[in-house]
């Protein structure tokens, strides 16, 4: 079982877990987790992903679906019911470690339900609970939330400290934030310290002012006031994202191999017939390294403001 520590002990452990949540399904969850974990590990950062989601994307995303390391879930689950702490894969990229998700989170659930009947909403510190000991291994930890499982999402509520929230611009994606909106504030009951770094537009129109400018008027209506705000947005790419899935590469990996494949005039002269990687691989990579800059500047500010004494939960992106 998990040495119970004291909640100074926990609290720092889980200093820069970040969750991404959403309740509506296709907004980005999955690529910004992905894309921004693989980044930071490039970068030198180590790393942890945490799959919540029952589908497994990051699996496609990172390329190892049905690998021997993909055990759909059964670790994570195992270590909520025994209060043992998580085993990560490591190294699915260099520095960059996986805590698998899969089918088997379908068995989460009911356990949960049990849970809460008997225990209340303190049941959901469970996942901080076996991710504290293991939390400090690593500089950014990001769980990958499921959307439509309540359950599943505010046990990442109650582990993490701060809130990435990817949104589309389009009525689902909006609700979906407005529901998390009113979750996040149940979860503070339980994780004081749970704070907004901020909203990120995915799948817009690069050059979309104006329904940039209604999407962050409906973050201010979601979270009161002037809520934190990434300036960057993750541009629509289908051919990119359809790469990504076909071939378990990250934006920035796609971008290596766009740059490093033959001029489409010179394969067609050759006779080659192979699929070739889009060239917009590189504005979604750049899109991403925007991204991970701004959520870095955040945690930075976060971080020194609290060390000031001044926090007051939330963090303003630069």
């Amino acid at each position: 079982m998990v040495e119970r520590s004291t909640d100074q002990e926990r609290d720092f452990a889980l200093g820069r877990v970040i969750a991404i949540v959403n309740d509506k399904g296709g907004v980005g969850k999955t690529s910004i987790a992905a894309n921004l974990a693989g980044q930071f590990a490039g970068a030198g950062y180590r790393c942890l992903l945490i799959d919540l989601n029952r589908q497994a994307n990051l699996a496609d995303d990172l390329g190892y679906r049905n690998a021997d390391a993909d055990d759909q879930g059964a670790g994570l689950l195992g270590s909520v019911l025994a209060g043992t702490p998580l085993t990560p894969v490591a190294d699915v990229r260099p520095k960059l470690d996986v805590v698998c998700g899969g089918a088997r989170l379908e068995d989460l659930t009911p356990v949960m339900v049990s849970r809460l009947q008997h225990r209340g909403r303190k049941a959901f510190r469970v996942l901080g609970d076996v991710l504290a000991p293991i939390a400090t291994d690593y500089e950014v930890v990001f769980i990958d939330c499921p959307p439509e499982s309540t359950i599943l999402s505010d046990l990442a509520l109650a582990a993490a400290r701060w809130v990435l929230m990817p949104t589309k611009s389009d009525v689902g994606g909006l609700v979906g934030m407005t529901l998390v909106a009113e979750r996040f504030a149940l979860a503070q009951e339980i994780n004081p310290r749970l704070g907004l770094l901020g909203v990120v537009l995915f799948g817009t129109g690069s050059r979309s002012r104006a329904i940039h400018g209604e999407a962050r008027a409906a973050i201010d209506r979601a979270f009161g006031g002037n809520s934190p705000r990434f300036e960057t947005s993750i541009r629509h790419a289908e051919r990119t994202a359809q790469d990504a899935r076909r071939l378990g590469k990250l934006a920035h990996e796609l971008e290596i191999e766009a740059a490093a494949q033959p001029a489409w005039w010179e394969a067609l002269r050759s006779g080659v017939r192979t699929p070739r990687v889009s060239e917009t691989a590189a504005s979604v990579a750049g899109d991403y390294r925007a991204l991970g800059v701004e959520v870095l500047t955040a945690l930075q500010a976060a971080e020194e403001a609290e060390r000031a004494g001044t926090a007051d939960g939330t963090a303003a992106p630069a």
